[in-house]
């Protein structure tokens, strides 16, 4: 068991290579283009803090994608079990209640199940805090690396913050993923599933917002054409654009007229929202990145593809195919790691009794029991659960 130490609260800086820009240099030509967006598209990186930048920090729909699923699965309460016998009172389900100084238990699960989200990967320490104690602290992804042997099996855990770095045991670290096809020790984030949904959403924002900069007017071109030909020199270029940046782009300058010398012809060249289909184009995406997390559309108020009858029933779909899923995987990693730091054996369950979601299914099915008359009181308890 470790040592008591202090956690680094020191943000880490952000080690994703950024992609290779290159400066445009146009030559002077007969045709001077400002067409926005031009070129290659750019993607968002896939690493933790690319991710939640992008997505948790700057897209609504991720954001309430991550909220909603973290929140629900964190109300989600566990009962422990010790072979068929219910436990009232067991070490696990205290530090749970309580896992460090700072954190409450429902706080300390909604991060487990954010970072899970954005990550793939979720990292929960042990640490001793003397007279048999132990709390259980949360390590960031980025900072966390799995160190492995020659035989490729991993040996221990590696946590950088800034400029130190510290080796953690393998018994002393639980590490919570969700499946990737293409790594053995690092989960694969719903979110990077969602990239390209997500990059769409965020950049039919930027577009909007840019439209309106610029006095709700699409770009063109300034065409060159002189009677007497040629092109215009490296210096008239420049002062062109400048000329442009200065006096006629920014809200303040909508409507201002634009002043041409001989031999220049403005070319319209944009696309309206409605050639581009923008709002489907949006919404689409929106339900991507909603589809990615498994949550519902119509629960974030997203228009289309509304496949549930009501609005209970897509909650009830919530709960049943990607909450109840995503804590029982969780409640079983934390029933071993759990029952080995305690010195006692016990099994999480989720405890369904207290999902509203649900309240329709256990009415059900406490009304089919009930009407049961060759069960037993005892055989309806035990099938209820109790």
């Amino acid at each position: 068991m470790k040592l008591p130490f202090r956690l680094p609260w020191a943000v880490a800086r952000d080690r994703t290579s950024l992609p290779e820009e290159k400066a445009l240099n146009p030559r002077p030509g007969t045709a001077l283009a400002l067409i926005a967006g031009e070129g290659e598209a750019r993607w968002t990186g896939r690493s933790y803090a690319a991710l939640s930048r992008e997505g948790f920090m700057k897209n609504p729909v991720a954001h309430r994608c991550v909220r909603l699923v973290s929140e629900a699965a964190a109300s989600i309460g566990f009962l422990a079990y010790q072979g068929p016998a219910e436990r009232d009172m067991h070490p696990a389900l205290a530090l749970l209640a309580r896992p460090n100084g700072a954190m409450t238990g429902a706080d300390f699960l909604e991060t487990l199940y954010g970072q899970l989200l954005l990550s793939g990967n979720s990292y929960v320490e042990a640490v001793a805090i003397g007279a048999g104690r132990a709390e259980l602290h949360l390590l960031r992804p980025d900072r966390v690396s799995v160190v492995t042997g020659a035989d490729g099996w991993p040996l221990a855990y590696d946590y950088r913050a800034g400029t130190k770095a510290r080796r953690i045991a393998l018994d002393g670290l639980l590490h919570l993923k969700l499946f990737h096809p293409l790594d053995d020790h690092e989960g694969f984030a719903p979110l990077a599933a969602a990239q390209v949904a997500l990059d769409l959403h965020n950049a039919a924002g930027r577009w909007n917002k840019a439209l309106l900069d610029n006095s709700a007017r699409p770009s063109g071109a300034l065409v060159y054409q002189p009677k007497e030909g040629g092109n215009l020199s490296a210096d008239q270029y420049q002062r062109l654009k400048v000329e442009l940046d200065e006096g006629y782009s920014g809200p303040m300058r909508a409507g201002r007229p634009l002043l041409l010398e001989g031999g220049l012809d403005w070319k319209s060249m944009g696309l309206s929202p409605k050639d581009m289909d923008f709002v489907e184009a949006k919404n689409g995406a929106a339900r991507d990145i909603a589809l990615a997390f498994g949550v519902p559309p119509m629960l974030l108020g997203i228009p289309g593809d509304n496949t549930y009858a009501n609005y209970q029933e897509a909650n009830r779909a919530f709960y049943r195919l990607t909450v109840l899923p995503l804590v029982t995987r969780t409640g079983a990693s934390l029933s071993v790691f759990l029952g080995d730091l305690t010195g006692e054996g016990v099994r999480l369950v989720p405890d369904l009794d207290t999902v509203a979601g649900l309240s329709v299914e256990r009415d059900a099915l406490w009304a089919r029991v009930g009407a049961a008359g060759f069960l037993t009181d005892e055989e309806k308890r035990e099938a209820v659960g109790y």
